[in-house]
C-alpha cells in the first residue's frame, strides 16, 4: 500500500480557521482575506480575522465628519 493513495494534500492542510474576533470556525478559502497576493495560497498567507469582522472593523474605525460647519462650495 502506497502512502500517496492513503493521504492527499487536502488532508494535510487546514481548510478551517477560527476567527480571532467572533471566534467562529469558518472556511479558510472563502471567509478569510489573503494578507499578500504574492505569498501564494498557503494557509499561512490568510488573515486570522474573517471577512465579516474585517468589514465591521473598517466601518467602525472610519473617521466621522464631526465638523461644526456644513461646508458647501459657494454659489457665485
Amino acid at each position: 500500500m502506497d502512502l500517496d493513495e492513503q493521504f492527499s494534500l487536502q488532508h494535510l492542510l487546514f481548510f478551517d480557521r477560527q476567527c480571532r474576533c467572533c471566534h467562529k470556525v469558518k472556511n479558510l478559502l472563502d471567509d478569510f482575506y489573503l494578507t499578500r497576493k504574492d505569498r501564494g495560497f498557503l494557509p499561512s498567507a490568510y488573515s486570522y480575522e474573517c471577512k465579516e469582522c474585517t468589514i465591521e472593523r473598517i466601518k467602525s474605525n472610519r473617521k466621522k465628519n464631526e465638523s461644526p460647519f456644513d461646508w458647501q462650495y459657494p454659489d457665485w
